[in-house]
């Protein structure tokens, strides 16, 4: 699962997790006040770091596809932490801030040798320009363009965890306007509760019922398609289709 990684804890940063949490994202906070940096505060988050940023950054790490937002403070702040993210990999960088602190970061980043087309890939002022002033509305400006930024690299789907127990469900095949394409994936675990998602709706909870009952009835693989087209006939719906979902059983 990809990562949303959140540097600063304040008011934007606690909107922007809990919108993210509803995005399939794992959420990584990172503040090094408590009052800010706590699993009270943030408990949507999978981490929740309190500890200098340059040392909460090192542990994180960085991955390919991870999603770094810099929400820090203050522009000192900010700067360390654009230039620790620039340093290793990711998917996609924003720094909030006004003009006159950006201009300040970037000035400061160039003197540190960093080119004009590293710079030039960081998202700020982070978030679309949608005249965003509160913080939640900041916060749907930045995942705005966070989502944009997803889809325009394309169409790949993290890989489910492994080893984890439980049905994993799989689209293999889709035809017509079905929400979701090939290899999306959904976890249902056997308590229940499920990981990832396949499309939502109707449909999603008929395959989380049927991966239920293959674990109760110990079955190990199923193949089944759901069809799409009759309920959003029915509802005025846009999405229709089909789509074929492999079931595999990962019994402990």
């Amino acid at each position: 699962m990809e990562r949303l990684i959140l540097c600063g804890g304040g008011h934007v940063s606690l909107e922007v997790a809990y919108m993210a949490s509803r995005l399939e994202f794992e959420i990584v906070v990172i503040d090094d006040r408590e009052e800010f940096a706590n699993q009270n505060r943030f408990p949507m988050a999978s981490q929740v770091l309190c500890m200098p940023f340059m040392q909460a950054l090192d542990l994180v790490g960085s991955r390919a596809d991870d999603f770094f937002v810099i929400l820090t403070r203050g522009h000192a702040f900010d700067g360390a932490c654009l230039a620790r993210v620039l340093q290793g990999d990711y998917a996609y960088v924003g720094m909030i801030g006004s003009k006159i602190k950006v201009a300040a970061v970037m000035k400061t980043m160039r003197e540190q040798g960093y080119s004009s087309a590293v710079l030039a890939g960081v998202h700020t002022p982070v978030g679309l320009q949608i005249g965003a002033q509160t913080p939640a509305e900041i916060a749907v400006s930045i995942l705005g363009e966070i989502i944009q930024e997803r889809a325009r690299k394309g169409p790949g789907v993290a890989p489910p965890p492994e080893q984890e127990p439980g049905v994993l469900c799989t689209i293999t095949r889709k035809s017509g306007s079905a929400p979701r394409g090939k290899g999306a994936w959904m976890l249902v675990r056997p308590d229940g509760a499920c990981l990832g998602t396949i499309g939502g709706g109707a449909v999603e909870y008929q395959a989380k019922l049927d991966a239920l009952a293959m674990m109760k009835q110990g079955v190990q693989k199923d193949h089944r398609l759901y069809d799409l087209s009759h309920a959003a006939a029915e509802l005025g719906m846009v999405c229709g289709g089909k789509i074929e979902v492999d079931f595999v059983n990962r019994r402990k």
